[in-house]
């Protein structure tokens, strides 16, 4: 938001100094991002007339003009291209000393005296406009110090605001707080009703329910839409950031700026019939003034009027522009104000998805006080009947009531203001911040009953008028305290590993944490297939951000190639994150989506870091099958987890990878990423990843003391011949089945294929750790187990002893 300095000192007079109201407006809030000083060194510059301009005689691009400074003429030599006679200009005069540093001396140009400078708006540093001379009104009085013409000095404030604080996008607004930080008080506005001087009117007919409760507007017949703008309007609109750009435009903006409700006028003589406010239609177009022509769908909202029909033609687009066909011009002589409420979540996103940025959306996106629009209709017609004249016809204020609310009071209790800020501000004082706020304040016996007005819609409880006493009464003034309190310590559930625990095992492991965004962007999840049950976002913050991630792994892979592409060739990386969709039936029925805990890694390049020890190789499968395995044995029960080669996804290398299970249920994959993507992604061939769901990773097996063994443990050795397709995790769970308790461990420990083993299978040799609690296993024990364990992998899985 940017403003004049002096327009808010209008509003709420203060003797503090402008570095003194900087700071004020800083420390309650409104962070002030750039302060810019206006006309600080104008002394001997007057308005003046050019009575003549000649063609220099020995330069093309210079006049040598004849000024009347108001007590006399002196001769100028300029080379503005808009100098001429007739104009009305800021004169320089011998011995003034302009604010970049030019000390004005009586010289000759080409031969010819000049006494003075003729000025552009840059020179004078009230605005970067350099093009020519400063053009000021024929009325303008000739003599008068620019300064004094200008309401110079002064200065363009403009400050950073939070979503929260929509009322401060106005000077008025922003008054308030200034009045209560500073000790004054905002100067009443003046919008006395203007009596009604003809019949004329339109009928306003409302069919957008909730999302436009009120619509005001009043017709003005017989207006001189050729006056210009007043000086004093025109410079307010310009230290606010807008240029001029006539006058029935600019009482408008000026409007919209000083009480923060934005206004259109239409040229009443384009509208035909009844103005109905309503969604738009599929397909339906409309020029706006910007000059572009949009498609509209009945996702946004139109004022229309009644060619063609009841609410044929849409002439504005609600809230956020005017349409160009019943724009006013020069030629205006009857006018329609129009001031309307509309809710945020009716404007929120559709300028942005018409690739659109305007002053009214972006006010009506956060909120606008829904008590506005009658008094700036009222506001905007007083100021039109004394600068262009005309005829008002009635006030419109068309509402639906059961769509308006009313702030509610909220209690405030002395003791929790006191606890919270730690300190004890006096009542007076409390008082005194809420009224000058503009709230209405009920002593009681334990605090106060506040009513926020009705453009606060961030005042909605106990805390938020807490915090309102902190923010005037000053930050600077709440005492520094060590925090006290009585902590309870909740113990860590044992059924449950902490995921702090699973951060440090794979920091162990030589993996490093990484945080990405939980958006993506439609491109890259359809590079990974990934084009199904997505959720997304209804005001993305650009292209690349428009979904919720339907997994870790897009983002995780882009880090990965972030980190090679900077020469860093063996990258390991993991992130603990959510990942969001919605199933079709939930989508239908407008559920909200799962959020799902996840972990991913991602791994490439040596499978060891640099070092002497070992050769140097690629990183496979089986190290990062060993990252799991490592992991899921901090579960202590890493027989109810398994991988298998079918179902997986299609971003996965069909012949290294593996879909996990625990328990039979898929709780994520593991491998290689597909050579298509890789080649996509512009990856090496060496690019492993991992995800899986967080819950069943940190289930926990709950530990439980047992005794030492008494009786010793016996080892059997066999070697299996299965076909090459039978995992070992089927292997592995069939023997545990079959053995039960009895099985302690089971260790494979040689695989063989080649010569002696037939094609398509492979040979397994493995280790049986048997032992019994009650007693010692005998021979025939261990061989009876190793019989019902050869005999249950030949009828699971095809398998043949070896001699």
């Amino acid at each position: 938001m940017k403003f004049s300095e002096n327009w808010l000192r209008h509003h709420v007079p203060t003797r503090a100094s402008r570095d003194e109201l900087a700071a004020t407006l800083t420390a309650i809030g409104l962070e002030v991002e750039d302060v810019t000083a206006l006309g600080n060194a104008l002394d001997g510059v007057v308005v003046a007339r050019i009575v003549s301009a000649q063609k220099h005689p020995e330069a093309d691009r210079l006049q040598v003009c004849q000024v009347d400074t108001g007590s006399g003429t002196v001769q100028i030599v300029c080379g503005a291209p808009n100098a001429r006679a007739g104009l009305v200009a800021p004169l320089a005069t011998v011995g003034a000393v302009l604010p970049g540093g030019i000390a004005i001396k009586a010289a000759k140009l080409r031969g010819v005296e000049s006494s003075g400078m003729l000025c552009s708006a840059k020179e004078l540093g009230v605005d970067p406009d350099a093009s020519g001379l400063l053009e000021l009104p024929a009325d303008a009085t000739i003599g008068m110090p620019l300064a004094t013409y200008l309401g110079l000095p002064d200065a363009t404030i403009e400050i950073k605001l939070t979503p929260n604080r929509a009322d401060c996008f106005s000077v008025r607004g922003i008054a308030f707080d200034v009045a209560a930080a500073l000790g004054g008080e905002v100067i009443p506005l003046d919008a006395t009703p203007v009596p009604a001087q003809s019949d004329a009117t339109l009928k306003v007919v409302l069919e957008a329910g909730a999302r436009v409760p009120r619509f005001a507007g009043r017709v003005i017949d017989n207006v001189d839409a050729t006056v210009e703008t007043p000086v004093w309007m025109a410079e307010r609109l310009r230290r606010s950031g807008l240029r001029p750009i006539s006058f029935l435009v600019d009482v408008t903006q000026y409007v919209m700026l000083e009480l923060g409700q934005p206004m259109h006028a239409f040229d009443k003589d384009t509208l035909e019939g009844e103005i109905v406010v309503r969604p738009a239609r599929a397909g339906e177009s409309l020029a706006l003034l910007d000059g572009r022509t949009v498609e509209l769908d009945d996702d946004f909202l139109v004022v229309s009027d009644s060619r063609g029909g009841k609410g044929a033609r849409a002439v504005a687009l609600g809230g956020i522009m005017g349409g160009a066909d019943t724009r006013v011009t020069d030629v205006t002589r009857n006018v329609f104000l129009e001031a309307a409420h509309w809710i945020p979540s009716a404007i929120i996103g559709r300028s942005r998805k018409l690739g659109m940025h305007t002053d009214a959306a972006h006010r009506f996106e956060r909120g606008v006080d829904p008590q506005l629009p009658g008094i700036a209709v009222e506001y905007a017609t007083r100021l039109i009947l004394d600068i262009a004249g005309g005829v008002a016809g009635p006030l419109l204020d068309v509402t639906l009531p059961q769509h308006l609310s009313s702030p509610e009071p909220i209690l405030l209790r002395r003791a929790r203001l006191a606890r919270v800020l730690g300190l004890t501000v006096a009542d007076d004082e409390v008082v005194r911040i809420f009224t000058a706020l503009g709230m209405q304040v009920e002593a009681l016996a334990d605090g106060w009953r506040v009513t926020a007005p009705s453009r606060r819609f961030d005042i909605e409880r106990e805390e938020d008028l807490i915090e309102e006493v902190a923010r005037i009464h000053g930050y600077e003034n709440i005492p520094t305290h060590t925090p006290a309190g009585a902590l309870t310590l909740a113990a860590e559930p044992e059924a449950r590993l902490n995921e702090l625990a699973v951060r440090e095992q794979l920091a162990a492991r030589g993996y490093y944490e990484a945080v990405n965004l939980a958006f993506v962007g439609n491109e890259v999840l359809q590079r990974w297939g990934m084009t199904e049950q997505l959720v997304a976002l209804a005001n993305p913050l650009s292209a690349d951000l428009a979904v919720m991630r339907p997994s870790l792994l897009p983002g995780l892979v882009a880090a990965l190639s972030h980190n090679r592409a900077r020469q860093q060739e063996r990258v390991r990386l993991f992130e603990l994150g959510r990942t969001f969709g919605i199933a079709p039936a939930a989508a239908a029925a407008k559920e909200a989506p799962t959020e799902t805990p996840s972990l991913a890694m991602v791994a490439c390049g040596t499978a060891q870091a640099e070092q002497w020890g070992e050769a140097t190789r690629t990183l496979d499968f089986h190290d990062l099958k060993g990252d799991l395995d490592a992991l899921i044995a901090w579960g202590g029960e890493p027989q109810r987890w398994a991988v298998h080669a079918d179902g997986l996804p299609g971003w996965l290398h069909p012949g290294r990878g593996a879909r996990v299970t625990r328990d039979g249920v898929t709780a994520g994959y593991l491998g290689a990423l597909h050579p298509q993507l890789a080649k996509a992604l512009d990856l090496g061939a060496d690019v492993h990843v991992l995800e899986l769901a967080l819950d069943p990773v940190l289930a926990r097996r709950l530990p439980r003391a047992q005794p030492v063994a008494r009786f010793p443990s016996v080892r059997r050795d066999i070697a299996m011949d299965l076909p090459e397709a039978v995992s070992w995790s089927q292997i592995e769970q069939v023997i545990r089945t079959t053995l039960g308790e009895q099985l302690r461990e089971l260790r494979l420990f040689d695989r063989y294929s080649g010569k002696g083993v037939e094609a398509g299978r492979k040979s397994l040799a493995m280790g049986l750790i048997l032992q019994d609690a009650s007693r010692t296993l005998t021979d025939d024990d261990a061989d009876r187990y190793v019989r019902e364990a050869v005999a249950a992998l030949e009828m699971a899985c095809k398998a043949r002893l070896r001699g």
